[in-house]
């Protein structure tokens, strides 16, 4: 389970480092200084001033909530519920009774990038006061490492500081892949941050890459009239979904609309002219194919941001990739200093790094607890949603476990049917001999809302017989979890 087991060798170190270097401490000398304020950075020290540390926080930005919520996470949702809104009055109003008098909706592109920009700035604020709430003090600037126990500032507004520390942790996240042949230019060619910036809606719009990032931003401008074509290197897109779910979701997506070239890899682009031309063959080679669109997005991954951070003065060691090198304690090879999130091994989830700043907290405090990484949920916001925790088919196959399955469609669901949201299905695997819990794949309009349960039902070791025999409201989506359970061992009641 989350934070089930306690660090014991790892508590008593970093007391007597606190001990240690309280010798030499100075004034202004801080038991943690942060670099990075997004998810984990300013989860971790809100978290560490909260259990009486002196903390500081700093970030190059300018405004809290790093990438997940400047530029990310939080305004691609506002997006997506703006155009899926926008989406439901092209058919689902009439459907449903809903009469729009005229010439029916529009979009407002510009008004669009203002909502959103206030959802952002409002939540922003919001870290701010929680600093000042918990006494973190927040350093607005760019953070060097200059010895393993000094951060470096040279501040937005001037001038420089140096913060002494007794522990330092690295939090600063990371930034999107460029291709060599496409280097942004955040209006022909996007990465995320120039996706959720444009001012008009393309006619023609490619995502290079059929990830997480890639199939929300394309679902976001398909809605407003983009003809969008999803471009994947692999067999199927969603890369670490169960193979069953891809396929379902791919199915959903092309009904409502979206292109897809998979098994398909861009060799090169034409950038001269006021659009795109892609040129691409089939993955393991074949006749080139081109594709001219207004817009295209690169959506192929994202890189570890540890540029200028002085690490290689210092001694951190990394990996060829950028990855910072820790242990399970989140320690580098130089002792007072950390590393969370995405510039470490792992899943880049903004959840899974807020966890991780929590956990290291308490380990500094002495009440550290491990994390478990099998029981982090993953989530696609596009509509419906797409959610999974836990193990798929293709991994237990290939690790010898035998196990049971379990599937739900989401068209026999009373709450998904009256409100017309019937595509998807639940999928639970679990333990062929056991009945534990191993993997649940949900394809549902609120499965970010109904994985939950299902992380607690992998974290702490249920099997699919206890949430089956759990009752669940009627009428609500959550059934459909019920009945997929009830299907690994039996027979579900609905279908």
């Amino acid at each position: 389970m989350l934070r089930s087991v306690r660090l014991t060798a790892l508590a008593p170190r970093l007391r007597a480092g606190f001990a240690s270097a309280a010798n030499a401490a100075a004034a202004e000398e801080q038991d943690v200084v942060v670099i990075g304020g997004g998810p984990g950075g300013y989860v971790h020290a809100i978290k560490a001033a909260q259990l009486g540390m002196k903390v500081t926080c700093v970030e190059k930005r300018g405004s809290l909530g790093g990438t997940c919520l400047n530029v990310g996470c939080i305004p691609s949702k506002n997006l997506l519920h703006t155009t899926h809104l926008y989406h439901l009055s092209k058919g689902y109003f009439e459907e449903h009774g809903i009469v729009v008098p005229g010439e029916g909706t529009s979009i407002d592109v510009a008004k669009m990038m203002e909502s959103k920009q206030e959802a952002v700035t409002t939540l922003t604020r919001g870290i701010e006061g929680l600093f000042k709430k918990n006494g973190v003090t927040y350093s607005q600037g760019w953070g060097k490492i200059t010895s393993p126990n000094e951060v470096t500032v040279d501040l937005n507004d001037g001038g420089q500081e140096v913060i002494p520390a007794k522990k330092i942790v690295i939090a600063t996240g990371s930034d999107p892949i460029e291709l060599p042949f496409m280097p942004y230019d955040e209006k022909k060619v996007v990465s995320s941050t120039g996706a959720l910036a444009l001012e008009e809606v393309p006619k023609k719009m490619a995502v290079i890459g059929g990830g997480v990032i890639g199939l929300e931003l394309g679902s976001v401008w398909a809605r407003l009239g983009a003809e969008v074509t999803v471009i994947e290197f692999m067999p199927a897109i969603g890369a670490g979904m169960d193979a069953e779910i891809a396929k379902n979701f791919q199915r959903i997506l092309k009904r409502q609309g979206l292109k897809f070239m998979t098994s398909t890899k861009v060799t090169g682009a034409d950038t001269s002219g006021d659009g795109v031309v892609i040129h691409t063959e089939a993955a393991k080679g074949g006749k080139a194919k081109s594709l001219d669109v207004d817009v295209a997005l690169v959506s192929v991954g994202r890189r570890r941001f540890i540029d200028g951070l002085g690490l290689e003065d210092v001694g951190v060691a990394t990996d060829e990739r950028g990855m910072v090198l820790t242990d399970e304690n989140f320690q580098t090879n130089v002792p007072s200093i950390y590393a969370i999130g995405d510039v470490r091994d792992g899943a880049m989830l903004a959840h899974k790094a807020e966890e991780e700043g929590v956990v290291l907290a308490e380990a500094f405090h002495g009440e550290g607890f491990a994390l478990d990484y099998n029981s982090i949920p993953s989530v696609i916001y596009t509509s419906p949603e797409v959610a999974w925790v836990g193990k798929n088919e293709e991994e237990l196959k290939e690790a010898g476990v035998a196990y049971n399955v379990g599937t739900f469609p989401m068209a026999a669901n009373s709450r998904a049917k009256a409100c017309g949201y019937a595509d998807g299905m639940i999928k639970v695997i679990a333990d062929k001999e056991t009945d534990a819990i191993l993997g649940v794949h949900l394809i549902a309009e609120s499965a970010s809302e109904l994985i939950p349960e299902a992380v607690l039902g992998v974290a702490f070791g249920a099997s699919s017989e206890d949430i089956a025999m759990t009752c669940h409201a009627h009428p609500t989506q959550s059934e459909a979890l019920k009945e997929a359970c009830m299907a690994v061992t039996g027979k579900p009641i609905h279908f």
